[in-house]
């Protein structure tokens, strides 16, 4: 049953060529799946940023990638366009929310061998017996001897146990100098590049649905392929000048879209 006139023609009209704006709000009136596998798919790009975000943690990437798309189909069943929400705004927190369950779920991050897990119950055992009866601490020799192993077995499971003891943010480290000492979350702490590069094609590919076949080329080829404008111009058999002047047409379209984002 098509509602508040989205007409079965604009529906059967190309899905391609409509906006994720227009999409959004037909889907949210007709639930029609080819227009949600179209929204599925253009938003893709944002469940691979956010996998290889959280890849090489113990869990194979395809995965976590799978998770991840779960969570935008999630995304996109539950967004209303009615709110003024960017999509990807919407999406991000719920995507990310999909891949901390499945590692919860999945348990340790690093699956460590069961011989190394025991060892290193007795490497910590060791260090305290040792520690009272040398009246120093240990050294991984000392542990060895006492343990009747070998010292790289010694290093291989006291490495192995940091992935089940966490360091606080609070622990601090030697600046070297008398000012002061360094905090574990100052040496961490940085913008996360992820969410900039789903806001920045987030914001491309909404600009690029203003431009026509022509200026998409152009801005591809320049931008992208980083072509020159006379390679440009003769693939199109138009003069250097008009690519010229048509990219400063598509910059143009870009600083007015770019205002209303930040307005």
């Amino acid at each position: 049953m098509i509602k508040q006139g989205f007409s079965e023609r604009e529906i059967s009209k190309n899905i391609k060529e409509l906006d994720v704006k227009t999409l959004f709000k037909i889907y949210k009136e007709t639930k029609d799946g080819d227009i949600r596998r179209e929204l599925i798919e253009r938003h893709l790009y944002i469940a691979e940023i956010l996998s290889k975000k959280y890849a090489n943690r113990g869990i194979e990437y395809d995965d976590i990638y799978q998770v991840a798309s779960m969570g935008l189909i999630l995304a996109v069943d539950r967004f209303d366009v009615d709110k003024g929400f960017e999509f990807s705004s919407f999406a991000t927190p719920t995507i990310i929310g999909e891949i901390k369950k499945y590692f919860r779920d999945k348990g340790w991050t690093i699956r460590v061998p069961r011989r190394i897990q025991e060892l290193s119950k007795k490497i910590n055992n060791s260090k305290v017996v040792l520690s009272q009866k040398l009246q120093r601490a240990p050294t991984v020799e000392d542990i060895a001897l006492y343990l009747n192993c070998t010292k790289e077995e010694v290093l291989e499971a006291m490495e192995a146990s940091k992935v089940y003891t966490p360091q606080s943010l609070d622990l601090t480290y030697d600046s070297n100098n008398d000012d002061k000492d360094v905090n574990l979350a100052e040496l961490i702490g940085e913008e996360d590049i992820y969410f900039n590069r789903i806001e920045n094609e987030d914001f491309v590919k909404r600009a690029m649905e203003k431009l026509n076949d022509v200026e998409k080329k152009i801005f591809i080829d320049r931008y992208f392929n980083k072509k020159t404008q006379v390679v440009i111009a003769e693939s199109l058999g138009i003069s250097q000048m008009t690519v010229s002047r048509i990219e400063k047409k598509v910059i143009a379209k870009f600083k007015k879209e770019l205002e209303k984002t930040l307005n």
